[in-house]
């Protein structure tokens, strides 16, 4: 059954479903999508998702889009002898509820900090106007660049930001006291998370959690398993210079 893997190598979204797709032991057909020449923004990726954002996944023809719905359509799509998704009802749901919430606070509030770090390199050199039309142009992160403006965020959507990685932490923590993996067993919920906190300690931010042992154990211990270098392989990570950087966004 072909798979095609439409991503971006350092997207925090595209990092969890590859991650996923190695757990799951699956084999893909690569389709890089480079941000920063803007090919998300081309009639042909958006005619495969019209949101205009990266991953989405070709299997057989059909088209899934998401990378949390990604996750979950491949954990149910595909043999999954390691149970990502829980086998049952309330398994799943507490999984969802993680799934959720991850995509509510720490997936949206990361992108401050990183596009502030690359917002200079990345749009410094465009005109207002270019930077109106490129706003424009995004189906769903029109809004999140008008925010970040080419003079960058406001001190109030930093501290919120900051906040909402805070808390999501002291959650984490709270939830590790009953095992080693947020919903007990290893899942998607540890997966579409993880991103972040690579993200966060590439930009050199890992104080969020230099303070709580759980989470600390359990990012380590994410880093050990064998699907670490199927998500994370060389020029996937945020590198130190931010005009290399700004050039994959």
């Amino acid at each position: 059954m072909a798979l095609e893997v439409f991503h971006n190598d350092k997207s925090t979204c595209s990092q969890k479903v590859r991650l996923c797709l190695a757990e799951l032991g699956l084999e893909w057909i690569d389709r890089h999508i480079d941000l920063g020449a803007e090919e998300n923004l081309k009639p042909d990726f958006l005619a495969i998702n019209p949101n205009g954002v990266v991953p989405a996944i070709r299997h057989d023809g059909d088209v899934v889009i998401e990378s949390t719905v990604i996750c979950e359509y491949l954990c149910e799509a595909f043999p999954d002898p390691k149970h990502l998704l829980p086998e049952t009802p309330l398994g799943r749901a507490q999984v969802r509820a993680w799934l959720r919430y991850i995509d509510e606070v720490p997936s949206m509030a990361v992108r401050v900090p990183t596009f502030e770090l690359i917002r200079e390199a990345r749009f410094g050199k465009m005109t207002d106007e270019e930077f109106a039309d490129f706003t424009r142009r995004n189906p769903l992160r029109r809004d999140f660049f008008e925010r970040l403006s080419k003079q960058g965020f406001s001190e109030r959507d930093k501290a919120s930001a900051d906040k909402q990685l805070k808390q999501t932490v002291e959650r984490m923590e709270k939830a590790l006291t009953m095992g080693d993996w947020l919903c007990g067993d290893f899942s998607i919920a540890d997966i579409c998370v993880v991103p972040v906190f690579q993200r966060l300690e590439d930009i050199g931010q890992a104080r969020y959690w230099s303070e709580v042992p759980l989470v600390t154990r359990w990012f380590d211990r994410l880093r050990e398993r064998p699907s670490w270098k199927g998500a994370f392989y060389p020029g996937a990570l945020m590198m130190d210079e931010p005009r290399k950087v700004a050039k994959a966004f």
